[in-house]
């Protein structure tokens, strides 16, 4: 057995875990650019679309968008509150410092790499972190779940991603992960060999059981070592 490609999660895993006050954030957002009487009001409408946007996408693995979300919340999506947005998130999507190495390690070895994620957020924001961070280069390709109908842990998207990078064989890809019901679960469903990076706010989920758990993205080489023996 060998190991053609890496496909790696995004946030918690590219991008190390960050808690944070999603109703804080909002009001945030909104207070830059609403009435003051409207801002408690329109921050908790956006709280509400994105929590039942991230339910749809759990319990019915169907897809969503930015757009999505604002119209739902019934707030005008204007590109001056997407560039606030953006911003907003800004502290909590830096790239782990690891990534880069590893990814240039993992090229250097012949191996694609590639992205997965579950998100709202279109290609060009991820595409501008990637670029900050020194590892959009490093990419074969990446598919993010706003640009397809369906969210982890449905095969298709799994499928996607490899179709992205030109893998083939589920069995000789690894995908990392935070998540063991989205990440873990459904890349084992897939085929594919699972490494699963824990944190501490993501719940466990038992179905799932990753064929490695590390702490550190640098870890990961232990184990493609060991894989392509």
């Amino acid at each position: 057995m060998t190991v053609d490609a890496v496909i790696f999660d995004w946030g918690g895993t590219l991008t190390p875990w960050h808690d944070v006050e999603l109703a804080d954030l909002w009001r945030r957002i909104c207070a830059a650019h609403l009435d003051a009487d409207q801002v408690e009001r329109a921050a908790t409408a956006l709280v509400d679309a994105e929590l039942e946007l991230w339910r749809r996408g759990k319990e019915e693995h169907r897809s969503a968008t930015i757009g999505e979300l604002y119209a739902l919340a019934g707030v005008e999506a204007t590109e001056a509150i997407l560039a606030t947005h953006y911003e907003t998130w800004t502290p909590h999507t830096w790239i782990d410092p690891a990534a880069p190495p590893l990814l240039r390690e993992l090229r250097g070895r012949g191996i694609k790499v590639g992205v997965l994620s579950n998100t709202m957020w279109s290609r060009e924001w991820h595409e501008r972190i990637f670029e900050r961070d020194g590892v959009l280069g490093l990419l074969d390709g990446a598919v993010y779940s706003s640009e397809i109908p369906w969210t982890k842990p449905h095969a298709k998207a799994f499928r996607a991603a490899m179709d992205a990078i030109g893998a083939t064989d589920p069995s000789r890809c690894v995908f990392v992960g935070d998540r063991p019901y989205d990440d873990i679960h459904g890349a084992k469903s897939t085929g594919m060999r699972a490494v699963l990076i824990p944190n501490s706010t993501v719940p466990a989920w038992d179905g799932a059981v990753p064929d490695a758990t590390i702490s550190d993205l640098a870890d990961l080489l232990t184990h493609i070592d060991a894989w392509t023996r």
